[in-house]
């Protein structure tokens, strides 16, 4: 077991010891934050904050600009979040699960596309496109984009995008040298599907309490 310790605390050798400190603080709170939004509690959304806070500013020192930015819209979308959960349908009913409609469908395709062609670009501008990881990062950041703005609009389908976002994250976090938050993503991988299959028993319900 101590080798495993080892090798993994070897990975982080050349890297501050701040920002490993940091790095553990954000998985920790990003997966209370996606353990609260299994529960549909609303607590998903201030330690949301707080992970995707440090999140940017970890990911700019190791120049994963599309994740970067995916980051800070998830701060964005955790305030606007937080305001449509707190929504109420009467006086002591707030908004159900839903399915996405045809309509929303759409716009998360156009959404996948804006997001990518302006990450694409991001990425142009600052000449970062020499390494696969930015590619890839590319098509992380759109589906991440569009899986954030699902689960803001208390949408079923969300946890589809993070599942599919997350898989393919592990090994990138990995090759980079990210190694807790890699093992992170693995583990936010597991909670999404079981994410998916609670909100799907509790589609069209309208909860009484954002808190349990």
């Amino acid at each position: 077991m101590s080798h495993i310790f080892d090798w993994l605390f070897a990975q982080y050798q050349d890297i501050p010891t701040y920002l490993v400190v940091l790095e553990m603080i954000g998985v920790i709170f990003t997966i209370l934050s996606v353990w609260y939004s299994k529960r549909e509690n609303i607590l998903v959304y201030p330690t949301g904050l707080v992970a995707t806070g440090i999140y940017v500013y970890i990911l700019l020192e190791f120049s994963l600009l599309g994740d970067m930015l995916i980051n800070a819209y998830y701060f964005v979308m955790s305030l606007i979040g937080w305001y449509l959960w707190t929504r109420k349908v009467d006086e002591t009913h707030f908004i159900p699960i839903t399915k996405t409609t045809l309509k929303e469908k759409q716009w998360s395709a156009l959404f996948f596309i804006s997001a990518i062609i302006f990450v694409f670009l991001v990425y142009y501008a600052f000449d970062k496109y020499n390494t696969w990881t930015a590619y890839v990062d590319t098509i992380t950041t759109a589906i991440f984009f569009v899986g954030m703005w699902l689960m803001a609009k208390k949408k079923l389908e969300n946890w589809i995008y993070w599942i599919i976002g997350d898989i393919i994250t592990v090994p990138l976090y990995w090759y980079k040298g990210l190694i807790f938050s890699s093992i992170l993503f693995a583990v936010l991988t597991i909670i999404a599907i079981y994410g998916y299959k609670a909100w799907k028993k509790n589609l069209n319900k309208s909860p009484q309490t954002l808190l349990r």
